[in-house]
């Protein structure tokens, strides 16, 4: 990163944050890590607002909590049961919505022989 400061005094921050984080695949090999991330600002130091210190500052913010990611394999029965299920809820919405417009329709068809729907 390139900076072009016009003014002769200027102040820098950067807020640095740290998460350590574990990676474990599937063979159980591990990979210890950290996550960061940088947020930074920058102020010009005007000499009718002395309320900025010109300089370069850094804060870090170290997580006290760890981020573990494990990787896992699903058995063919996993997904076997996830399919029927997703099959059974579709059976059961549109079996739902088929009542609703069926009990309707027969509603609105008896108004209709009585002369009451208008």
């Amino acid at each position: 990163v390139e900076w072009t400061q016009h003014t002769a005094n200027a102040m820098y921050q950067y807020l640095l944050k740290v998460v350590p984080t574990e990676f474990t695949d599937a063979n159980g090999h591990s990979i210890k890590s950290n996550q960061f991330s940088v947020t930074e600002h920058s102020r010009g130091y005007d000499l009718g607002r002395p309320l900025s210190l010109p300089g370069v500052f850094f804060f870090y913010d170290l997580s006290p909590i760890k981020v573990s990611f494990t990787e896992t394999h699903s058995s063919f029965l996993h997904l076997l049961t996830n399919v029927c299920a997703v099959v059974g809820g579709i059976f059961t919405v549109s079996g739902i919505i088929d009542s609703f417009v069926y009990h309707g329709q027969r509603a609105i068809k008896k108004k209709m022989e009585l002369g009451k729907f208008s």
